[in-house]
């Protein structure tokens, strides 16, 4: 089977396929990579393990941390206690919360909007947005780089003083 054959069923199982963990496989959040393939990961209990990528997924899909997985424990590893099995996506944690199988400790890890809704200031900013764009213009299914810390940046009003200052003198 050539490469580009063997990374299209591998991706094709990945994204078609809606899997429901058995009792013995574990649903974890990945906390980074350690290198050589291999990703610390804790359970919804806080159990952090060591676990590996298989080989079928290496080069050919990626996760990153705070990407959710599905482990299978291994027994007899002592400082590997798993392999991952399946990588999931937010259609496939929509549909493990669906079926009531999402771990409770997970179950404050939604999307920023859904963990912000109430606060009087998140939705003051959502209104103000709302005015100021049109709704051709909404970014929110954009994707969010979690890598990055978020920065928001605001003008001042000694910044627009100086360029009406400006704006005047070059009227003048």
């Amino acid at each position: 089977m050539s490469k580009a054959t063997k990374r299209k069923h591998v991706v094709k199982e990945l994204l078609e396929d809606y899997v429901k963990p058995t009792e013995d496989q574990h649903i974890m959040r990945v906390l980074g990579s350690n290198g050589n393939n291999l990703h610390e990961a804790v359970t919804g209990s806080g159990e952090r393990y060591l676990v590996s990528m298989p080989t079928k997924f290496r080069k050919n899909l990626w996760i990153k941390r705070g990407d959710f997985v599905i482990v299978d424990p291994i027994k007899e590893g002592e400082k590997v206690k798993g392999e991952i099995s399946f990588i999931l996506y937010r259609d496939h944690i929509q549909y493990l919360r669906k079926l009531g199988v999402w771990p409770a400790g997970f179950q404050e890890d939604r999307t920023s909007d859904d963990r912000n809704e109430g606060t009087p200031k998140e939705s003051e900013r959502k209104t103000k947005e709302e005015d100021d764009s049109d709704s051709e213009d909404d970014d929110s299914d954009l994707f969010v780089n979690t890598n990055r810390a978020t920065v928001l940046y605001s003008e001042s009003e000694e910044e627009t003083d100086e360029e009406e200052e400006e704006e005047d003198e070059g009227r003048a």
